[in-house]
This record gives C-alpha cells, structure tokens and sequence, in this order.
C-alpha cells in the first residue's frame, strides 16, 4: 500500500513538472519567493491594526505563532523525522526533474514549510475577516504558493498535502485559543462584526501577482 502511494506520489510530481515553459519557471520562481510578498503581508498588518488599533497585537502575536508553529513542525520536527529525500535531490530521478536555475533545497521534504505556512496564513486570516472574495483570494494564493514548490521540482504532491493539513491544523487551533483569549477582554477582538479591510489585502495581493506576470514576461 505504501508503496503504491509512493509510486502514485512520483508520478504525479514528475506530470506537474513536467508542464514547463520558460516563461512558467520565472514566474513561479518569482511566486515561491519571500519578498515578492512583503507588500501583502504588510497590506495584512494595515488591515488588522485598521481594525484593532493598538490591541492588534493580540492578532499579530496569533498569527505570529501560527507561522512559527507551522514551522517548526514542519521543518524541525517532521523533517528530521522522515528525512525523505526532496525529490530534486533523489538520485532515482536524476535527470527526470525539471530544476529551475539549479535550485534543489534543503535535504528533507516532508513536509512542505511553504504550504504549512501558507495554509496556515490562510485559514487564520479568513477567520478572522470571514469576508468570501478575500477567503477565495488568499487560498487560491496559498495553493499557487504551495504548487510553485511542485513546479520547482523540491517537493513531491505528498509533501504539499502534509504541509497543508499541518498549517490549517496549527491556525485552527491557534484561532480558537486566540478566541477564548480575546473573548474574555472587555471588547473581544474575535468579533466578527470587526470590519477589516480586507479589500486592500485582495487589491494589494492581485497587483502583486500582475508584476510578477510582467516581470516573467520580461525575463522571458
């Protein structure tokens, strides 16, 4: 059985790979990047503290744990624990993994520290602005985020999946630790009547991701 999910695991990654144009490589090398994102994670602390005035940093501290806590059990404990080889660095698929500008990651991939991280952003964010344009946005980015490491050849489908169920893992139970915490404040911070702005975070994200076209188009 595990083998089977293994071989199916491979098979899927080398058919997503596999789908490559040089135009596709700079743009999701560009997208798997950390800085092309600072403006939407600084549209994201604009939106909380819009909402919240100075006690938003009750909400900053929340998701400032959903990150680490996402990785670190992706990346300091579930890592070391399986140590199963990225796939751009498994001498079996030498040759068979289409790599972008030599790229090949850390030794270990399961699980996925950019899905954790993003899916862990995601659901923590969409409780808390429960807004459904916004909800739509910031999952369909967490899983271009989380496909771009696919497409780079560093992580298997299976590695995706895992890191995925553990960021919405880590931000469920963060929210509703972060509820109770803030239920119990004269004003609770969890309401969700709070308005955010979470168009500015939608408006911030799209213009983000129509750069990243245009810089791919030009590198191309």
């Amino acid at each position: 059985m595990l083998e089977t999910l293994l071989q199916l695991d491979t098979n899927l990654l080398l058919f997503f790979n596999g789908q490559h144009s040089p135009f596709w490589d700079k743009f999701f090398w560009l997208f798997s990047s950390t800085v092309i994102w600072l403006p939407l994670y600084a549209s994201l602390l604009f939106a909380i503290f819009k909402a919240h005035g100075w006690r938003g940093l009750w909400t900053l501290l929340a998701l400032a744990l959903v990150i680490t806590l996402c990785d670190q059990i992706a990346s300091g404990l579930l890592k070391p624990l399986f140590e199963r080889p990225r796939p751009s660095r498994e001498p079996a698929l030498e040759g068979l993994i289409h790599l972008v500008n030599s790229y090949r990651g850390g030794r270990f991939g399961f699980v996925s520290s950019h899905a954790s991280n993003s899916f862990g952003l995601a659901l923590f964010t969409s409780l808390l602005f429960r807004k459904p344009g916004y909800v739509f946005f910031i999952f369909m980015w967490a899983l271009l985020n989380s496909y771009s490491r696919i497409y780079l050849g560093v992580h298997y489908p299976g590695d995706i999946v895992g890191g995925m169920l553990v960021g919405l893992l880590s931000a469920g139970l963060v929210y509703f630790l972060y509820k109770r915490f803030t239920n119990r404040l004269q004003t609770p911070l969890s309401n969700p009547g709070i308005s955010y702005p979470s168009g500015t975070v939608v408006y911030t994200g799209l213009v983000s991701i129509a750069m990243l076209l245009l810089a791919a188009r030009e590198l191309f």
